[in-house]
């Protein structure tokens, strides 16, 4: 497992866990060192126009192959994680080729930058150190010469990636109060493995339980259970993938904590199928769905398992469970009015309330401020994103009958949605704004469902 970043935390941690290395406790976060820069805000010279950015390769002040590479890498992978929250007007980088190239922070041309139309340029070294690399990074503001933003990062120089990570989330915050999604992952099962469930009767594929960064790299395998190991969703504090797994037979729910090198713990042992797991934004207590009673039915039980308490008694089929930003009130998908709709309820399983009056299913909450809910509608032969305003009850469309598109899910900031979509021909997982632009291919291996967004 490579070190992480001394200016970051467990997150970080998480994007650099080896695919089937033993899992750490990652050591405790450093406190961040102060930057020598005034920090300041950069305005586009445009009325209403967000500032233009550029950002040229970083400065390798080490010869050796290792630290160019990861010079070039870090620039490239901070260009696409500004460019995704669409804050900043980017200036693309084939276009740089006619500004002279820095060789320090000290001889940049910010004249031949302000040429380019640029308002403010981002420019960065890397040196190679004994215990990995050095990374400084300063985002300079063309017109009047100032840094607006700086930071020094040490850490390994095996996953470059997560500086660029890092710097693209902390220049969103300091620019425009904004949470990034840079360091967030997302979770997925798979069948790309083509292996074949064991001890079925039936020649049945397995799936298995992935995770990548948000963008689509460093796809890593979680399980390796040769059974179905589905519906996975992170723990608020993002160390913990709670997902439902048959590997004893009928599904059960289990918790995989990824950075503890422990095996699995199986929530539920009783008979019937659980499955559906969803966490409490507090992440103390898991609701789910379970036939222990015959029809599917919501629970809720405290992430140990224990506390175990019945919310739904209806003869319908009531599953797909997702909580509140304010852990107060659960939606759910029933079929109790013949078709599957979305309905509401309070988190004590009080107070049902029919969402949809369409065929619909696998509502997702969005985090605050945004009071939405995002689900699955038919729409013709397939299924389509939709976005629930609770406020005001009115629903936008975000994907239009391209495949069928299912299993949505917020990113942290709300901006975004992950889903699940067949317009590439296999089942692939996708990323989307909630606008419904910026559509972005995540997985292309094999066949991928039912992603998660880490918090």
């Amino acid at each position: 497992m490579t070190r992480p970043l001394t200016l970051v935390g467990a997150t970080l941690a998480a994007a650099v866990l080896g695919a089937q290395s033993a899992p750490q406790t990652p050591p405790p976060a450093q406190p961040p060192q102060q930057p020598s820069a005034v920090t300041t805000t950069i305005t586009s010279g445009d009325i209403g126009a967000p500032p233009r950015f550029a950002v040229p390769d970083f400065v390798a002040l080490s010869n050796d192959a290792e630290t160019v590479d990861a010079a070039k890498t870090i620039a490239r992978v901070l260009w696409d994680d500004l460019t995704f929250e669409r804050e900043f007007a980017m200036i693309p980088r084939d276009t740089y080729i006619t500004i002279p190239a820095a060789t320090s922070m000290f001889d940049v041309p910010l004249a031949r930058w302000r040429e380019l139309n640029a308002d403010g340029v981002i420019i960065g070294t890397v040196q190679k150190t004994d215990a990995g690399i050095t990374v400084e990074v300063r985002l300079f503001n063309v017109v009047s010469g100032q840094s607006a933003f700086g930071k020094q990062y040490s850490g390994a120089v095996a996953n470059p990636r997560l500086y660029a990570h890092t710097i693209a989330d902390e220049i969103h915050q300091q620019q425009r109060a904004l949470r990034g999604v840079a360091r967030t992952k997302l979770t997925f099962n798979s069948d790309r493995d083509g292996e074949r469930m064991a001890g079925t009767v039936e020649n049945r594929g397995a799936k298995e339980i992935y995770i990548a960064d948000y963008d689509g790299a460093n796809q890593r395998r979680v399980t390796v259970g040769f059974s179905l190991n589905i519906t996975s969703v992170w723990s608020p504090d993002g160390r913990s993938i709670a997902y439902s797994s048959y590997r004893r037979g009928l599904p059960n729910i289990f918790v995989s904590h990824i950075f503890e090198g422990t095996p699995p713990q199986e929530l539920t042992r009783e008979a019937g199928n659980n499955f559906t797991p969803s966490w409490s934004p507090d992440g103390t207590r898991i609701a789910f769905s379970t036939t222990r009673d015959g029809n599917p039915e919501i629970y809720v039980m405290n992430r140990d398992g224990s506390n175990l308490r019945r919310l739904t008694n209806h003869p319908s089929n009531d599953i797909t469970p997702t909580w509140s930003p304010t852990s107060t009130q659960i939606a759910f998908t029933s079929n109790r009015s013949g078709d599957p709709r979305i309905y509401i309820m309070g988190a004590d399983g009080l107070g049902v309330q029919p969402l949809t009056s369409v065929y619909s299913d696998r509502p997702t909450w969005s985090p605050a401020p945004f009071n939405e809910i995002a689900y699955a509608a038919r729409t013709g032969t397939g299924n389509d994103v939709m976005v629930l305003d609770l406020a005001t009850r009115t629903v936008k469309q975000i994907t239009f009958s391209e495949g069928t598109n299912e299993s949505p899910s917020f990113a942290p900031n709300g901006r975004h949605l992950a889903f699940m979509s067949t317009r590439a021909g296999k089942a692939q997982i996708f990323t989307i704004a909630r606008d419904g632009r910026n559509l972005r291919q995540v997985t292309r291996l094999g066949n991928n469902f039912q992603p998660d967004w880490s918090k």
